[in-house]
């Protein structure tokens, strides 16, 4: 895979995209009428227009330094998402008990970071590969601990210890999704954009594990 920058895109920018998760599901309809569907992705990806978050020409330029810097589509880098960025609900500090991301065996360290959407039917866990430095917080059998070390190439937690047999680690944290530009081209036109006109700035995830 082509390298990838451990950069932020502009916060203030992305705080105004628009975008969420999409999934690919193939839909044959039989001849009763009876519908046949098929995940064609386990897991979604989500995808945003960052343009409409670009209000002044400061913006527009940091927005145009940061495109040729990661080469269009070649690099990805790191984005926050504006509506989804922390293991807890939105508005509510990160715990440690969060998000539930193993359960011991005595033997493993590793745990990857991972978030949980919905409960009552079908929960869809989501990896987590781009956790924010700093934010992580974890706990062993409900218990906070600080004996852990981040892996940052792909966003595991690495207890210093085993925790026993049973015992729930858990974690809370703040991340952000990799993404890369979704064009290697950015098309501007200055008269327009100064009229009021929102350039597109097209950008979708990418999957690291």
């Amino acid at each position: 895979m082509t390298a990838f920058h451990e950069v932020r895109f502009p916060t203030d920018i992305a705080r105004g995209a628009r975008g969420g998760p999409e999934r690919r599901t193939e839909i044959a309809t039989l001849g009763s009428g009876f519908e046949e569907r098929n995940a064609v992705w386990a897991h979604s990806r989500r995808r945003w227009d960052a343009g409409l978050g670009v209000r002044t020409l400061a913006q527009l330029a940091a927005v145009v330094a940061f495109f040729e810097e990661r080469r269009g589509r070649l690099y990805g880098f790191r984005f926050k998402d504006p509506l989804d960025n922390a293991s807890s609900a939105p508005g509510v500090a990160v715990s440690a008990t969060d998000q539930v991301i193993g359960s011991g065996d005595g033997t493993n360290r590793r745990f990857a970071l991972t978030k949980t959407y919905g409960g009552a039917f079908d929960p869809y866990v989501r990896p987590i590969a781009k956790p924010v430095a700093g934010s992580v917080v974890v706990a062993v059998a409900g218990v906070a601990t600080t004996a852990f070390a981040l892996d940052l190439t792909d966003g595991a937690v690495v207890l210093d210890v085993p925790p026993s047999a049973g015992a729930a680690v858990s974690a809370g944290f703040r991340f952000d999704v990799p993404a890369r530009f979704d064009m290697d081209r950015l098309e501007i036109d200055l008269a327009a954009f100064e009229a009021g006109a929102i350039p597109s700035i097209p950008v979708v995830e990418i999957r690291l594990r």
